[in-house]
Parts: C-alpha cells; sequence; structure tokens
C-alpha cells in the first residue's frame, strides 16, 4: 500500500470545503447547532461519533469495492 499525498490533500481540501460550508450558508443556524451539541450527554454524543464513524467506513468500503481494490 503506497502511501498518495496528493489523494490525501484532495481528501483533506473536501473535508475543509465540507467544514466550512455550514458556516459559509448559515452562521446563525450553525451557532444553534453548536448550541445543541454542548446540550448533549457524553453518551448522547459518543453515540453520535460512533455512528458517523461507522457510516464513514462503510462509505470508504464502498468506494474501494466500486474502484475494484
Amino acid at each position: 500500500m503506497n502511501f498518495q499525498l496528493s489523494l490525501f490533500l484532495a481528501a483533506l481540501g473536501l473535508a475543509c470545503f465540507l467544514e466550512a460550508l455550514p458556516w459559509l450558508i448559515s452562521p446563525e443556524k450553525t451557532r444553534e447547532t453548536l448550541r445543541l451539541l454542548l446540550s448533549l450527554s457524553d453518551g448522547q454524543l459518543r453515540t453520535g461519533g460512533i455512528l458517523l464513524l461507522a457510516f464513514g467506513l462503510l462509505v470508504c468500503a464502498a468506494g474501494r469495492a466500486l474502484r475494484g481494490d
């Protein structure tokens, strides 16, 4: 397995782009969402984190399967 710097940088750039969109489109709604997240318990945040992590891994696996890796 080779480390591909160009792929890593493209993924990092896409992550930054997606992270910035809510702040650009609706900063007030983003603040409201952050306030809501602050009110959640540690368990709720962990559950959400695990679900998001699993979803991300499934998307990566699907992408690799479609590519034939």
